[in-house]
This record gives structure tokens, C-alpha cells and sequence, in this order.
């Protein structure tokens, strides 16, 4: 049984819309290299044609992009030195059986130790290897057009599409700045572990190839809250919530949204409509956002301002519906609050809504979160 179990699927279920996002990033990707960079007919006097290899590229760069071996170095250095081990070998060695697998064999050797490992770079030296007559009239030109070039390309590529997709690739640095843009790293990645311990797991459990430092540190983050959602009971978002709710509507303008904000303190503020039915939640910074929005355009320039703020009079003030953001997290009341504590642990959502059949019936913030654990902490 344990031995048919593990011929099975080893990755865990991935939804459709991924399943989309991917292949459709591979069809933009090759289709627009092959449309305007490489022609899928071969050529050999520029060397701009596509070549199997970018297929297995694609994969990695837009399927995967946080692994390790789908990262620019990997992807632009890994496919380059396939292609000079393979070119070299290809000029070099007569018989086809024995120069495919030496090109395969040096071009694994060579990009692990220029830590640029790229499955498709052993393709790229095959490919090399079992074209001697495209090899004998492009010699390692064939090295920079089409195999650095066409890499180079769909790298690129990637990088607009995952940023499209609300995707990180390149993936994220250790060093990177936080959230909000300061040396601290965000709360869940806390852990007290430096980056040369968590590079001293990956290599202990011989991983660097599949997973990047910080990927590992928001993976133990997660685990972590994960853990402490086990731990934090059978309380659920009904028994800590504000249920006295101050809320706005679509057509409530800005300066009494303001004025709200000032008098209750608050950091969010629901948008309901008729029978209290949630619409959105307009939180302090959108206000602030927007705010200096309008500061910057009177900086600008005083006169074309002064026009768009008359012709915004015209049209009627800016109201709720105009700044509100309507895909905000929500929960139910059955929801237990460890549910709550990863959605709120990054400091990005301040407060979470309690619907019930697309109403709003109370609401969880930050403070009453911490309110409840800490009552609990005491108590145990």
C-alpha cells in the first residue's frame, strides 16, 4: 500500500484559476516571443528561433516562480552555460549517444557550480548536441541568439505577468523592507532566526533547490500561527465581537467619514446598504490616501486643480462608494478567532466583518482580538 501510495501525485491540489494563471502565462510568454523576437522557423543566420527548451522554461518561470531554480540567475545564466557546454562538446565529440550525454552530464556540473541551476539547461545542451549541423554554421553564437536572448525574454515576461497576477517573481529577498516599508521584517516572519540558520536548514535537509530562504521563513511563520489557532480554543468571531456598529453609507461623503473617524477613533468603517447589507469597509488610510491625492494635484499646479476640483463640485463630492474597498476579508459568526489570527497577524487588515447572509452583524477588530487571547492567557 505505501508503495502505491507514493506513486501517486506528490504535489498537494492546486486550484483551477492557478491551474489558468500558469498556463495562460506560458501561452503569453511564448507567443509573444515567437511573435515579435523569435520565429519559430529556424534560423540560421541571426540564430532568432525558438527551441524546445523555452517550453520547459516556461513552466518553471510562470507554473512555479518561486522555486529557486526558476529565478533570473538560473533561468538567463542556467540556459547560457547549457548552451556553451553543449556547443563545445558538440564541436568536440563524434558520436552522437556519447556526446548527448556528456553535454547533459557537463551542463548539470556546470550551472550547479555557478549556483544556476535550470532543469531546461541540460535540454539546451542536448538540443546543442543533437544539432551538429545548426551548431557547425552558428558556433557558440548559438549561446547568446536564440538561448540568452530568448531566456532573457521570457524572463521578463514573467516578471510583468506575475506582478499582473498578484504574484512575486522575482521571488522575495530576505533583506527585503517590510510591508510598511521599514527595516522591521514583517510580524509573521519574526522568528528569531537569522538568514544563515534558516540557508543552514534548506542545505541540512539538501532543499536549497527547492525552496528559497524567505519563502522557508513566511512557511515556519505560517506554521506558527497555524499552531497557535490549535491552541486559542473554541471562541469564535460571535463571542469577541463589536456588535454597537457604526457604519457609513455609499453616499456619505468624505468630511463626514472624516468626522466619524475623529470622533469614534476608529481605524475601519463598514459600508452597508439598505437592511444593513455589507457593501465594503473604508479604512483610515484610504482617507489619508486620498487626502494627499488632492494635495499633490493642488502642488502641481493651482489652476488645472482648481478646474478638476470645480468640475468635481459639479458632479457631487466624493462619497464612500468612491474610496471604499469591496474584496476585504470577512468571516462568519461560527468562525473560531485562531481562524482570524493569520489574516490579521500581516498588518494590513485592521479589522475583519462579521457576515451573516450578506449582512453585517459585527464586527472584529485588532483590539478585541488581542483582548480575547490576552483574557485567555490569563486564565490558563
Amino acid at each position: 500500500m505505501h508503495i502505491l501510495r507514493s506513486l501517486g501525485p506528490a504535489v498537494a491540489r492546486v486550484s483551477g484559476a492557478e491551474a489558468v494563471r500558469a498556463g495562460v502565462g506560458a501561452l503569453i510568454g511564448l507567443g509573444l516571443t515567437g511573435l515579435f523576437l523569435l520565429s519559430p522557423q529556424i534560423d540560421l543566420d541571426l540564430g532568432l528561433f525558438l527551441v524546445a527548451p523555452f517550453g520547459a522554461s516556461a513552466v518553471l518561470l510562470f507554473a512555479v516562480p518561486n522555486s529557486p531554480l526558476a529565478q533570473p540567475w538560473s533561468a538567463i545564466v542556467g540556459n547560457t552555460v547549457g548552451a556553451i557546454v553543449g556547443v563545445a562538446v558538440c564541436l568536440v565529440v563524434g558520436d552522437i549517444s556519447l556526446r548527448i550525454a556528456l553535454a547533459v552530464g557537463l551542463a548539470i556540473t556546470a550551472t550547479i557550480l555557478c549556483r544556476a541551476l535550470h532543469p531546461p539547461a541540460g535540454a539546451v545542451a542536448m538540443t546543442a548536441a543533437m544539432s551538429p549541423e545548426a551548431i557547425e554554421h552558428l558556433g557558440f553564437w548559438f549561446a547568446l541568439a536564440p538561448i540568452a536572448i530568448g531566456t532573457t525574454a521570457l524572463v521578463v515576461l514573467a516578471t510583468g505577468y506575475a506582478r499582473l497576477t498578484g504574484r512575486h517573481y522575482p521571488f522575495r529577498q530576505f533583506d527585503d523592507p517590510s510591508n510598511h516599508r521599514t527595516e522591521d521584517r514583517n510580524p509573521t516572519e519574526r522568528l528569531g532566526l537569522s538568514e544563515g540558520e534558516l540557508t543552514s536548514i534548506l542545505e541540512r535537509f539538501s532543499q536549497s533547490f527547492n525552496l528559497g530562504v524567505e519563502d522557508l521563513a513566511r512557511l515556519i511563520g505560517a506554521a506558527e500561527l497555524q499552531a497557535a489557532a490549535h491552541s486559542a480554543g473554541p471562541l469564535t468571531a460571535q463571542d469577541i465581537m463589536s456588535r454597537n456598529l457604526v457604519t457609513a453609507n455609499p453616499d456619505t461623503t468624505l468630511g463626514e467619514i472624516a468626522d466619524i473617524f475623529r470622533k469614534h477613533r476608529f481605524t475601519s468603517l463598514p459600508v452597508v446598504g439598505p437592511d444593513t447589507k455589507f457593501l465594503g469597509v473604508i479604512f483610515q488610510m484610504h482617507l489619508i490616501s486620498q487626502a494627499r491625492e488632492d494635495a499633490l494635484r493642488l502642488h502641481r499646479g493651482f489652476l488645472p486643480s482648481f478646474k478638476r476640483l470645480l468640475d468635481r463640485d459639479r458632479a457631487g463630492p466624493m462619497t464612500a462608494s468612491d474610496i471604499m474597498s469591496v474584496a476585504v476579508p470577512r468571516v462568519t459568526t461560527n468562525t473560531p478567532i485562531g481562524a482570524l489570527l493569520p489574516i490579521m497577524a500581516d498588518g494590513d487588515t485592521d479589522a475583519v466583518p462579521v457576515i451573516e447572509y450578506g449582512k453585517i452583524v459585527g464586527i472584529v477588530t485588532r483590539t478585541d482580538l488581542i483582548a480575547a487571547l490576552a483574557r485567555r492567557a490569563a486564565r490558563s
